[in-house]
């Protein structure tokens, strides 16, 4: 599991409890930063890596509901292992319905954690490379010039080049050079990126 490049973030109010789990995040080579309140941690500016969050329920103040709440005011997604020793069912449910990863009642085996831990920052992993993707296009379509997009568009809904032409009044090879710019600054390398990235960026793409 070790993998310096992630972050492991432990809120509990159970300074025994935060050692512990410390301990053993930092066991397996991952980061672990803890946290005696909710409060503290919402104060805190999260680093940019694939991380999850190991939140105690029952915290006096904020509780672990609430600061998951919070965050998702905050628009901060972060994959959320709720562990507590007076787990309910509904509080389970609840927890899981905001989005929570897992819910771990006390005491768990520490392998149970771990294994919730790392699929827990795989999905984090995998969220932010799917964000990332989808900036990466939103930047390429908007370096478009606006010839360029109307191009972009005819192709994406498969349209040939002597057809866009025609729809455009423009020569083919017009087509041509504005269809090989617009490969060249969405660093597409086939139609069906192109068709795949317009689906990405939300851009329409059915046939007129």
């Amino acid at each position: 599991m070790t993998d310096p490049d992630v972050s492991v973030f432990i809120v509990d109010d159970d300074s025994l409890i935060r050692h512990a789990l410390e301990s053993l995040f930092k066991s397996v080579g991952l980061k672990a930063y803890t946290f005696p309140s909710a409060q503290e941690f919402l104060d805190t500016d999260l680093p940019e890596v694939p991380s999850c969050l190991i939140l105690d329920i029952r915290m006096p103040s904020i509780s672990g509901i609430d600061l998951q709440r919070k965050l998702a005011e905050k628009g901060v997604e972060i994959p959320i292992i709720f562990i507590t020793g007076h787990g309910t069912v509904p509080m389970s449910v609840k927890a899981m319905k905001a989005g929570a990863v897992d819910f771990l009642q006390k005491p768990f085996e520490d392998q149970e954690l771990l294994d919730a831990a790392q699929r827990s920052i795989e999905l984090d992993r995998q969220k932010r490379k799917e964000k990332k993707e989808i900036s990466d296009i939103k930047r390429g379509v908007k370096s478009l010039t606006s010839r360029e997009y109307e191009v972009f568009v005819l192709v994406i809904t498969g349209l040939l080049n002597k057809q866009i032409a025609a729809e455009m009044d423009l020569s083919e090879n017009t087509v041509k050079s504005h269809r090989a710019s617009i490969m060249k600054k969405m660093n597409a390398e086939s139609l069906a990126d192109l068709v795949r990235f317009a689906e990405k960026a939300g851009i329409e793409t059915s046939q007129k």
